[in-house]
């Protein structure tokens, strides 16, 4: 490639793949080193058996003890403060089996005494287990019993019968076997004699643990996390300094993964479609060939397509005036206490965002849309106010085809003075019409991509379409409601348009499903407070669009699979739609489990992702980035490398996105699963700024570990299904598409 080599966008958790180990891949490996291959029957090298058994260490518990529900926070960082105190933690004593035997034979040896004959080989009831205390590493079966000296080789036919007691001879081989060598040791080829019998092979620097510091077994949870920025990869800046490439890229024809152009179609062999063939003993594993992968590539898929002005681009206000919103709240105005109507606290949310609007961006093109018993389109100067009601709001059809028709509003230096009016003459009656209202707010945005719909409401829908008001009698409506959001949400994100639903806390809208909308199309779900509306306004305006219809894949080779994607393949695939300059999302991965085509620590496996988007001017375009990392299976390197900040940002992404879909027990498995791997990250790196990340973490998965008793409704009359609290809706749709900045400040305004 000669374009220049963008920084990739997508970060991963662990600089390794992590593959832990299996018994069949340790077999398969064991065949590629060359190291020291012993009898069966002898027993391990590198132990040093102890002269004198240490006495019996006190009781100490080695994990921390979990209740069901959310670990103590506070009690876990005092726990891991105290280690820093105190050190490293003792070594383990050594096992010894004879350690009565031993203490007798030092009390006889102290009075002059002599040792008393065994004459049987059976356990007595008070020694010690061999399973109370664990190996000492030193121990080695090359030094006699109770010596404690250096390994001395057997002596030969002729030595004394005293000097033999130290090392007994083995017994008489059968007499049908053949006559071949007590035992086979084969040695490196750069071993010696002299260093082979006291030193292993070394191993590999790059993972292996310093020596104390090694962490044992395999890791708990999946460290192979992939985040990627999309927010970041899809700034105009980022695309202006590439290399744009016109036209579409080469295509492998099996898996999509993008070629390099150089290769021109005459591609023999796709590195992500060829499988992982296990070697023989005497061969070594095979080379997946990756020089015809596409590095990086920018490129323009519709060259010939003119652009469109990003200008045009509508904010809709979708406003709910009902009859329950003149329910009042109580208010100081200086000394004294007023009471006002929710529909005057959006009144002058609405005018402040319209005023902000015209200082900053009075080329926008601003609308109004408000909905009771009937949905009123308002006006300005050039265009009068259009109703809609009755009959006319149960047709989607209707609706759409009148939306169309409707000429879109003009710049909002233009009709600032009108809006104005249209707002403060606002009255508060009737029934709710929210799904009609709705639908006709997306049809008149989707003109036009990269589009905003604010819906602001205070009740359940309660008309025929979209009604969310008969969950407890009529399973056939409530079916057909969220059937009828879930394929609003889909035709928005379709079309280019985020919705984000904004209701006032201490009502009850139904956000479960109300909030399909904003979930689909990357919008917020929100529950404000009366007197900050303004403040949840001016954050969603200010969250721009920057790209729309985006979809994100990713490929891996074949020894890898993903993780929680639909796709239970090498490649997965995920609809983003609309992208903000925050939008982040994550990707979980890892080997097959039970599978011989893992690959071998020390290889190096390559991660393809695309992005395929739309620019504001609606010119389509394609992002390829290509990378490798290394595999190993040292749980001590993975761990000294491993982001929290990324990890945690997978795991409450990955358990809100089952949570909200009422797979509560496991979305808590997933959770717990991860902060298995946290924990133990945090006691091995000792980091203060990840204990800090722990915490404010734990904060922020509150809605997994108490959603079942804390955020589900009574179950329904007609339905088994648990289905969330406004309050369970909104925090988990934000924990779905939450990042890292969102995260460390929604924790930051909760201390």
């Amino acid at each position: 490639m000669t374009a220049r080599q963008a920084e990739p966008p997508m970060e991963f958790a662990c600089e390794f793949v992590y593959i832990p180990t299996s018994a069949n891949q340790k077999e398969g490996q064991r065949s590629l080193q060359n190291v020291i291959k012993r009898s069966a029957l002898l027993p391990p090298i590198n132990k040093v058996r102890p002269r004198t058994p240490p006495p019996l260490p006190p009781a100490k518990a080695t994990e921390l003890e979990r209740p069901r529900s959310f670990p103590s926070t506070q009690k876990f960082i005092e726990t891991l403060e105290k280690e820093d105190d105190v050190g490293k933690a003792a070594k383990p004593s050594p096992c010894y089996e004879n350690a009565s035997f031993l203490r007798k034979e030092g009390a006889a040896a102290a009075g002059g005494g002599t040792v008393p004959q065994q004459t049987t080989s059976t356990r007595k009831t008070d020694e010690p287990r061999t399973t109370v205390y664990p190996w000492d590493p030193n121990y080695s079966y090359n030094n006699p019993e109770c010596t404690g000296g250096e390994a001395k080789p057997l002596l030969a036919a002729g030595h004394s019968v005293a000097a033999q007691k130290t090392a007994p001879p083995l017994p008489p081989r059968p007499e049908f076997m053949k006559s071949i060598p007590e035992y086979l040791v084969l040695l490196p080829a750069s071993a010696t004699p002299s260093s082979s019998s006291q030193k292993s092979p070394s191993p590999n620097p790059i993972t292996t643990a310093p020596t104390g510091l090694a962490d044992k077994g395999p890791l708990l949870g999946n460290p192979n996390v992939i985040l990627v920025s999309l927010g970041k990869l899809l700034t105009e800046e980022n695309e202006e300094n590439g290399y744009t490439i016109l036209g579409e890229p080469t295509l492998c024809s099996q898996c999509g993964s993008v070629l390099d152009f150089d290769y021109d179609n005459v591609i023999s062999e796709c590195y992500f479609c060829q499988s992982w063939e296990p070697p023989n003993q005497d061969s070594s594993p095979k080379s997946l060939c990756t020089q015809n992968i596409c590095p990086y590539g920018l490129f323009l898929l519709n060259p010939r397509d003119t652009p469109v002005s990003p200008a045009d681009a509508l904010l809709l206000f979708c406003i709910d005036i009902s009859g329950s919103m003149s329910m009042t709240s109580q208010v100081s105005d200086g000394e004294q206490v007023v009471y006002r109507s929710r529909l005057q606290f959006v009144q002058e949310a609405v005018l402040q965002s319209v005023q902000r609007l015209s200082q900053q961006q009075p080329d926008v093109r601003l609308g109004l849309i408000t909905f009771n018993n009937q949905v009123m389109i308002h006006g300005y100067r050039e265009f009068t106010s259009h109703f809609l009601s009755g009959a006319e709001l149960i047709d989607s059809e209707y609706l759409k085809e009148t939306a169309f028709s409707l000429p879109s509003p003009p710049p909002l230096h233009r009709t600032r003075d009108s809006l104005q009016r249209e707002v403060l003459s606002l009255c508060e009656s009737g029934a709710t019409a929210l799904g009609p209202a709705a639908l006709v707010a997306i049809a008149m945005a989707s003109r036009q991509p990269g589009s905003k719909v604010i819906i602001c409401t205070d009740g359940k829908a309660n008309t025929e379409l979209g009604n969310l008001e008969v969950e407890d009698s009529d399973s056939r409506t409530l079916t057909s409601s969220t059937i009828f959001y879930q394929d609003l949400g889909e035709y928005a994100a379709m079309q280019g348009v985020t919705v984000s639903v904004l209701t006032i806390e201490g009502t009850d809208c139904r956000l479960d499903e109300l909030g399909r909308l904003a979930d689909r199309t990357g919008g917020k779900v929100v529950i404000a407070s009366p007197h900050k509306l303004h403040t949840e306004f001016e954050e969603i305006i200010e969250n721009r669009t920057i790209a729309t219809h985006c979809s994100v894949t990713l490929l891996l080779p074949r020894t890898l699979h993903m993780i929680g994607e639909r796709e239970t393949g090498h490649k997965a695939m995920r609809e983003v739609g609309n992208v903000s300059p925050n939008t982040e999302i994550t990707f979980q991965f890892g080997a097959k489990q039970h599978s011989s085509e893992a690959p071998a620590p020390g290889s190096r496996v390559s991660v393809q992702l695309q992005v395929r988007y739309r620019r504001r001017d609606t010119r389509r375009i394609l992002r390829v980035f290509t990378v490798d990392r290394e595999v190993t299976d040292d749980s001590w390197a993975a761990l000294s490398s491993l982001s929290l900040a990324i990890i945690q940002l997978n795991s409450s992404q990955a358990s809100a996105a089952l949570a909200v879909r009422g797979r509560f027990l496991d979305a808590q498995r997933e959770a717990e699963t991860q902060r298995k791997l946290i924990e133990r990250a945090l006691e091995h790196n000792h980091r203060r700024e990840d204990k800090q990340i722990y915490s404010e973490w734990v904060k922020t998965m509150e809605p997994i570990y108490d959603g079942i008793q804390s955020y589900t409704r009574r179950n329904s009359v007609v339905s088994d299904v648990q289905s969330l609290t406004d309050t369970g809706a909104a925090l988990l749709y934000t924990m779905k598409h939450s990042n890292r900045k969102s995260i460390s400040l929604k924790d930051k305004h909760r201390s």
